[in-house]
């Protein structure tokens, strides 16, 4: 019976898709850089929450002058972050 059941927990686990194994990290332990990321959803026109490499998820909040309006969920845009705040974005 236990082996049964973590043959299921093992297939169920492989089967589920990577945005649901992301690990959220917050966004001040984010080493300031640029980074390729995938924008996940954006809460409003300071926040967004975008996936990283490696199965990282973040909410980041805009710098001074920086709006993610325009930006649409599923867009993949290269971010500049510095303390833990988007200084600079491009699509």
């Amino acid at each position: 019976m236990r082996n049964k059941l973590f043959v299921a927990a093992l297939v169920l686990a492989v089967s589920l898709p990577a945005t649901c194994l992301a690990t959220m990290v917050d966004a001040s332990l984010i080493p300031d850089g640029t980074y390729g990321v995938t924008v996940e959803k954006v809460l409003d026109s300071a926040h967004v929450t975008v996936a990283m490499v490696g199965g990282l998820e973040a909410t980041l909040t805009a710098g001074s002058g920086v709006h993610f309006d325009q930006v649409k969920p599923t867009a993949h845009i290269k971010i500049t972050v510095l303390k833990g705040k988007v200084l600079a974005f491009t699509q």
